[in-house]
């Protein structure tokens, strides 16, 4: 009886305390903020002659549930100002960390410097912020759940 109770725990702790934390190591952590990196570049870039293959692509990298907002955001304000004012945004990645991270979801804060260039003024302005962006594993791939400026 002792036997088959040890063996019972020995399964349940290998299924429930050890699976997960093997599937949240250094090489899930580093997955999930590449991925993070990779969509907050595609998020916040874009330019006028390829607008329609910048969406794609940033759409690419979100969930279902955020590609409503997504969408609506890119036609109604980004879209149109884009092309009204020629405005071009190049985004890149400074640094990032994992906040929280779990087997299928994941937080993580990403340093971005952007820069910003229109038509009436070609010098890119520079700004940074920082963005908190959620991630969900959706088919093996981590996926933008929420994406905020903090």
């Amino acid at each position: 009886m002792l036997l088959i109770a040890a063996t019972g725990f020995a399964a349940g702790y290998f299924y429930f305390v050890y699976r997960p934390d093997v599937q949240t190591d250094d090489a899930a952590a580093h997955q999930a903020v590449q991925a993070a990196s990779d969509g907050a570049v595609a998020l916040l870039s874009y330019s006028p002659d390829t607008l329609s293959r910048d969406f794609t692509n940033a759409k690419s990298r979100v969930t279902e549930n955020y590609l409503a907002y997504y969408q609506q955001f890119a036609d109604q304000i980004v879209g149109p100002s884009a092309q009204r004012g020629q405005v071009t945004t190049t985004a890149t990645v400074v640094k990032a960390a994992v906040l929280e991270l779990h087997s299928n979801s994941a937080v993580v804060l990403v340093f971005v410097k952007q820069k910003t260039a229109t038509k009436e003024k070609p010098q890119p302005v520079v700004t940074s912020s920082s963005v908190r962006v959620t991630l969900t594993k959706v088919s093996g791939s981590w996926l933008i759940e929420k994406f905020n400026a903090v």
